[in-house]
């Protein structure tokens, strides 16, 4: 019987304990502990917050009958400050701006009849312009602008007034538009007819536009016909007297005599009074 000698024992491949297996995973992929917490977000170094406020401040006008509504809006600017926590902060201190708005548009306000809102709107943030409020220190703070309407018993009795004067303006436009078309046309007419008068075929020509405009033009070429002939008599009448006085034919009374010839001939009259 042959007996075979036995293998040697084979060496098997060493296997990690569980610290080493801990650590050879966490070069992977850290785990996330059971205390861990997620990073905070960085702070802005400077935020802003814009706070329009519907709730207006009330302020008396001139004659305290009558107040001007002001609508605030509120701009906050804080550093290292998160803009929920600005936000938060408006709210609380709103009471406390209002004040400040209110004691500064006080004595303005009563300067001003109550339907002059708008010059009020004006002066008003005039004053406020490039001030800050608190004034001083790093502290969170705000610049404010407003918006001033009159009271609504002012607005219902400025209503008529402003209808009526809508109403106005509106009719001077149209009269306005209306006289530069009729200039305009009556620039375009008379340059029509003017070019028309001399030529011997537009009397009957003018009736191929209508009968309106053949009258008119009919009538318009007698009446300048019929200014020549007391034009052409003052001219005659005043060489006639030159003559009556002895002058005899000067340069003045030539000039006058070629004049009359001329206006003859351009207005086909051709009798001569001697």
């Amino acid at each position: 019987m042959t007996t075979h000698p036995s293998e040697p024992p084979t060496t098997g491949a060493s296997v990690p304990t569980q610290p080493e297996r801990r650590r050879w995973w966490h070069v992977l992929l850290p785990p996330d502990g059971p205390h861990s917490t997620p990073p905070t977000p960085p702070v802005p170094s400077t935020v802003t917050f814009r706070h329009d406020v519907p709730q207006p401040i009330l302020v008396p006008a001139r004659g305290d009958a009558f107040d001007f509504r002001l609508h605030a809006v509120y701009t906050w600017t804080a550093q290292n400050m998160t803009y929920e926590g600005l936000r938060l902060r408006a709210e609380r201190y709103l009471a406390w701006a209002g004040g400040v708005v209110r004691e500064r548009a006080m004595d303005l306000a009563r300067q001003y009849e109550p339907h002059r809102s708008h010059d009020l709107e004006r002066a008003l943030n005039d004053r406020l312009a490039g001030q800050r409020w608190p004034r001083e220190g790093c502290q969170p703070h705000f610049w404010v602008q407003v918006r001033v309407s009159p009271d609504e018993r002012v607005r219902e009795r400025l209503r008529p007034y402003w209808e009526e004067r809508i109403k106005l303006e509106c009719n001077h436009e149209l009269q306005k538009i209306r006289a530069q078309q009729a200039d305009e046309l009556t620039r375009r007419w008379c340059a029509v007819l003017q070019s028309l008068e001399d030529d011997p075929v537009t009397a009957h020509a003018a009736r191929l536009t209508g009968e309106q405009f053949a009258e008119v033009f009919r009538r318009y070429v007698q009446e300048r016909r019929g200014t020549v002939p007391e034009l052409v008599e003052l001219l005659r009448e005043a060489v006639r007297g030159h003559g009556d006085l002895g002058m005899g034919p000067s340069e003045y009374t030539e000039a006058w005599d070629a004049a009359i010839r001329t206006y003859e001939r351009h207005h086909g009259l051709s009798q001569r009074v001697n």
